[in-house]
């Protein structure tokens, strides 16, 4: 039996007698073929079981490089480990030369950012009721100070007088506060807010925002609300809390180039989480060079691929 009959013929078992799903039997044959493959490619191997495990190594390397990433590598390999049980179960190998080899991890994709201009836009509205009102302020405070979504929605009206004075207190990640600077902006559009706050809120709410019942506003309708602005400004993609974030500390890196106040004013209890936003500031200054250094330029006048770098923007 050839190995890419062996192969049909574990694909009808699972299909069959595991009740595989289609679409779960049509990866798992893919990836095997592949494995088929890569054997085939090898000198020295003719059969499943005469792969070791230093030939999958080999192969996770040599697929690596050709540009799977690291999900798609896992999934493969949990493919190729579970097919060798399989032929460990039928005696067909001794070893099973898949168990220990784990993908190379898939590198964190970037957070999504709004650009300056974009969150001018965003925030760039004339409210004309308490409602709007309410929202500009809560959109301000996010990118004022880079609040997380829960920070915000738990603050409470005696934050006011802490806000007056350009700094508020928030409650963060494992119950740690922090203070973090309330911009002009902000601090107008909260004091807006708050002038019309009574047309909402009922007479014993404490919190500073609230909802069309006049109780503290919910988390979704924060993302809702912010969502709809998005839309009504004309922005192009989906705006989330998060992305003030974001787009706060990315804004804030690139006009300071201070990662430790980034990480202090974020709340990262571990500045690995905030290097992350070098990586978009690098992405950046690239796009500046690219359209501004004259060496960046070919003779035709168009832009060179990225320059040379010393080292990988995604160990930044």
């Amino acid at each position: 039996m050839s190995p890419l009959d062996t192969v049909d013929q574990y694909l009808d078992e699972l299909a069959q007698q595991r009740r595989q799903s289609p679409h779960t039997v049509r990866n798992y044959g893919r990836d095997l073929r592949l494995l088929c493959a890569l054997i085939a490619e090898t000198s020295g191997l003719d059969t499943f079981a005469t792969v070791r495990s230093h030939h999958i190594r080999r192969f996770v390397a040599q697929l690596h490089a050709r540009g799977l990433g690291g999900r798609s590598l896992a999934r493969a390999l949990s493919a190729w480990r579970g097919f060798y049980r399989w032929l460990g179960l039928r005696g067909e190998t001794v070893l099973n030369p898949v168990e220990g080899v784990r993908a190379p991890k898939s590198p964190k994709p970037l957070p999504k950012v709004l650009s300056p201009d974009e969150a001018n836009r965003l925030l760039d509205v004339s409210p004309e009721d308490a409602a709007a009102m309410r929202d500009k302020a809560m959109f301000e405070l996010f990118y004022s100070s880079g609040l997380r979504l829960a920070e915000l929605a738990t603050l409470d009206v005696a934050c006011l007088e802490e806000v007056r004075n350009g700094e508020v207190r928030v409650l963060g990640k494992r119950n740690k506060d922090r203070i973090v600077p309330v911009g002009s902006q902000a601090r107008l559009a909260l004091e807006a807010w708050v002038c019309h706050r009574h047309e909402m809120a009922l007479p014993d709410e404490i919190a500073l925002f609230v909802g069309k019942r006049g109780r503290r506003i919910s988390p979704r309708v924060i993302e809702e609300q912010l969502g709809r602005l998005a839309v009504a400004q004309g922005l192009p993609m989906h705006v989330h809390p998060h992305m003030l974030r974001h787009s706060f500390a990315s804004h804030l890196l690139q006009s300071s180039g201070d990662l430790r106040a980034v990480q202090e004013l974020l709340g990262h209890a571990n500045i690995s989480t905030t290097q992350i936003y070098t990586r978009l500031d690098f992405q950046h200054l690239a796009k500046v060079y690219d359209a501004a250094h004259p060496r960046a330029r070919r003779k035709g006048g168009g832009a060179d691929k990225k320059p040379a770098q010393d080292g990988d923007p995604q160990d930044a």
